[in-house]
């Protein structure tokens, strides 16, 4: 039996989710949860295919894992009220009732920067501490999540730590991006370092270190250790037509 801990991803079939696979391979065993997309396996991976929404099929991916990566969900920004019901709020539910119920083992919750979105349109630089401020029902079903985990954790002693990521991308590809990039391997980091970390709950921005951000990363760096390995501003020239 291999000694690297078994780890479950939700939405292994999303953007994240395929790219985080081959970055955290090497470091744990991965079970995998598809809903209609199913990748083939590799390795000693294990394969969970069902609805993040049927709570009898989360406990079964979550039984006898150590950590989960909750990435399923509706990720769309302008995602309807109704959407975001079922995939997002009873889907984050899901997670964590079946990991309260199952061993309560790390969950490490895919939020997003759109939980306080609303200082963005008012150009305000944010820090995790400040009230939710969401821009739409992607960003109040995040906060819901994130809201949800920090009850969990003060409740039934289950770790949460919640990632308000960014602008996932290979590369930064417009100006707001120059603030917002977060990289694959940085999002990598931030997910194992998240699932070793013995913080009981945190909320934490996940971006690259971006010379030009206005979510401030310092919680990110000196609680979880974070070392992001890319900045944006190497692209700058590029976006902003100067080379």
């Amino acid at each position: 039996m291999s000694s690297r801990r078994l780890i479950l991803i939700t939405g292994a079939a999303g953007m994240i989710g395929k790219q985080l696979q081959g970055y955290l391979r090497d470091r744990y065993r991965l079970r995998l949860m598809y809903h209609r997309t199913v990748l083939p396996a590799v390795g000693d991976d294990e394969i969970i295919v069902g609805d993040i929404c049927d709570l009898p099929t989360v406990e079964k991916a979550v039984e006898g894992v150590e950590a989960i990566v909750h990435l399923a969900g509706d990720p769309k920004v302008d995602a309807t009220f109704e959407s975001v019901i079922e995939n997002n709020i009873r889907g984050t539910y899901n997670v964590y009732e079946a990991a309260r119920r199952h061993g309560k083992p790390r969950v490490v919750f895919a939020s997003t920067n759109h939980v306080a979105g609303w200082y963005e349109v008012l150009k305000m630089y944010v820090t995790p501490e400040m009230p939710v401020r969401p821009d739409g029902y992607y960003g109040a079903s995040k906060a819901f999540g994130e809201a949800l985990g920090r009850w969990y954790s003060d409740a039934f002693g289950l770790p949460v730590i919640c990632l308000r990521i960014g602008s996932y991308l290979d590369r930064p590809q417009n100006v707001r991006n120059l603030s917002t990039w977060l990289s694959p391997r940085d999002m990598a980091q931030l997910t194992w370092r998240s699932i070793e970390s013995d913080v009981p709950f945190g909320i934490f921005y996940a971006i690259s270190g971006n010379t030009r951000r206005y979510w401030d990363i310092t919680a990110t760096q000196q609680v979880l250790g974070y070392e992001p390995e890319d900045n944006a501003e190497d692209y700058a020239s590029e976006i902003l037509g100067g080379g």
